[in-house]
């Protein structure tokens, strides 16, 4: 697993979207009603209409049920876990954000819930339990067999997909949040702070602020 210095690398780079599992049916699995949908509070974002429209389409439902969150939040902290500078995937909220991409991007939809099908098969046939009921250690040997693509069996190809595109989400929505840009300690851009001329070029030219430029002007404390 490419732990946290690993993945501040590549969320300076740029994130791809990884390659996409086969297109797998989702069968006649139902999402879980959104009974917080309806109850969420207004943003305070200032949009523009189309932008306000889109925003609560895309709210107004939930796409993963609560199974399959589950198994993408214990993904998401094996990828990114809570360690000394920081907290984990979960901590910083990414298993919201990786709901709300798969309706904002409906072509993650298909690769995303064929990929938590597939992983938790896998583990049905092995340990006879879904992959989130399963023990830290069981967990780790199913995920160890597809997070390095360049061992992994030809057989497990469909899984190194999926967990590609669930490490390229989890990175971006980790790196994009407020922690992991604390994590990765860039501070952005800041207005310069000015205090005017320097005396001794004011002098220089025989000039001086006077009290009220100074007071107004020519002073940022």
């Amino acid at each position: 697993m490419d732990r946290r210095k690993s993945l501040k690398a590549l969320a300076l780079g740029t994130l791809s979207a990884g390659v996409l599992l086969e297109a797998c049916g989702d069968g006649d699995k139902k999402p879980a009603d959104d009974k917080a949908a309806s109850s969420q509070p207004a943003s305070t974002i200032d949009r523009m209409k189309e932008e306000e429209a889109h925003y609560k389409a895309v709210t107004s439902s939930t796409f993963f049920t609560p199974a399959e969150l589950a198994t993408i939040t214990i993904l998401g902290d094996i990828i990114i876990p809570k360690d000394e500078v920081s907290g984990s995937a979960s901590d910083a909220k990414v298993p919201e954000w990786i709901e709300f991409i798969v309706k904002d991007m409906p072509e993650h939809q298909i690769p995303m819930r064929g990929g938590l099908r597939w992983l938790d098969m896998q583990c049905l046939k092995r340990y006879e339990k879904a992959f989130k009921d399963c023990d830290q250690k069981q967990q780790m040997e199913m995920v160890d067999e597809i997070a390095w693509p360049a061992k992994a069996k030809p057989e497990m190809a469909q899984g190194v997909a999926f967990f590609n595109l669930i490490r390229n989400l989890t990175v971006t929505g980790f790196y994009t949040s407020e922690i992991g840009v604390k994590d990765i300690g860039y501070a952005g851009n800041k207005p310069n702070k000015w205090n005017g001329v320097p005396d001794d070029v004011l002098k220089q030219y025989n000039l001086a602020y006077t009290e009220k430029e100074i007071k107004e002007c020519a002073s940022y404390t």
